[in-house]
């Protein structure tokens, strides 16, 4: 079984998004099924399906969250031996060679991955290309339109 990289973070998130699932939301479909069946014959009620729909997502949601936690493989960064490496969790300030403009990035799992929040999946080809490199080394990545140089200018954990 393979082992699902996250931090503590992430983890707490997908956490309180299961608890939110199992508690108000499933009870809210829950409500809504026995509203829609009250209103009559179910064979053509688009409120009952409509409910059962969101009934079928909410539970595979569940299932999906309790399987990615049960495999999770929570690291917390700043413990690790990271001998001045990028890894796993790292904060990384980058110089965008082209642009001169700096970027900061962590590197997380997938499930937290949220560009808005400077957050980069490890699978992303920037991460992965900055993953084991140190400070003071230039990085090439491939992007649908060429190769983009970074400069890793700091690495740091919180």
């Amino acid at each position: 079984m393979q082992r699902i990289p996250m931090t503590q973070n992430g983890a707490k998130l997908l956490e309180e998004e299961l608890i939110r699932l199992k508690g108000a939301e499933r009870s809210a479909v829950i409500q809504a099924i026995a509203e829609a069946r009250s209103h009559g014959d179910i064979s053509e009620n688009a409120e009952y399906d409509a409910a059962k729909e969101k009934q079928a997502f909410i539970e595979a949601r569940i299932a999906e969250i309790e399987a990615k936690l049960s495999r999770a493989e929570i690291i917390t960064p700043s413990q690790l031996n990271s001998d001045g490496r990028v890894v796993f969790g790292a904060i990384i300030d980058l110089l965008d060679m082209e642009s001169e403009e700096e970027v900061e990035y962590q590197i997380v799992g997938d499930d937290e991955a949220d560009i808005k929040h400077k957050k980069i999946s490890v699978n992303t080809p920037v991460a992965r290309s900055l993953i084991g490199k140190i400070c003071g080394d230039v990085v090439e990545v491939k992007v649908p339109n060429g190769i983009k140089e970074y400069e890793i200018l700091n690495i740091r954990f919180e």
